[in-house]
């Protein structure tokens, strides 16, 4: 093995150790998701978040640079497609969960602000005298151009 590609293997051995331990993250935070405890996520969005950047450099990088691909053994090339498509699909169940996620959490949202509407007294509006009548809480609003 010559110097080129054994820097080569050692750059893309820590590009799948990166793509792994990301994969292993997301998918803790997607089995998160899908047991209803998304605040367990909270604690460690910010390692997620970091990890993702170096994650997204790094894709960048290889794909302005293909020649760390090019130099390297066959196994760590092969390796390295398998770590992103473990990735890709983790990436793909955690995108449903958060979408579950997200309609559950819309519905709770709609389902509130209906009850408190609906437990509002709706305003009474004006008396025959047009007076508005002292426990009326509604806005008034003006038409500045009448």
């Amino acid at each position: 093995m010559d110097s080129a590609t054994s820097a080569a293997d050692r750059r893309m051995e820590e590009l799948i150790e990166l793509t792994d331990t990301l994969t292993d993250k997301i998918a803790a935070e997607t089995r998160a998701f899908e047991s209803r405890r998304p605040q367990d996520v909270a604690a460690g969005i910010g390692e997620t978040s970091r990890l993702a950047n170096i994650y997204r450099l790094e894709s960048a990088r290889l794909k302005q640079d293909p020649s760390i691909f090019e130099h390297a053994s066959l196994a760590k090339r092969v390796a390295l497609v398998r770590a992103t498509e473990a990735f890709d699909a983790v990436l793909a169940r955690h995108g449903r969960a958060l979408e579950v996620s997200k309609s559950i959490t819309e519905g709770l949202v709609h389902a509130i602000a209906k009850e408190v509407a609906s437990s509002r007294i709706n305003p009474v509006g004006y008396s025959q005298n047009a007076r508005s009548r002292p426990s009326d809480q509604s806005a008034i609003t003006l038409n500045q151009s009448a």
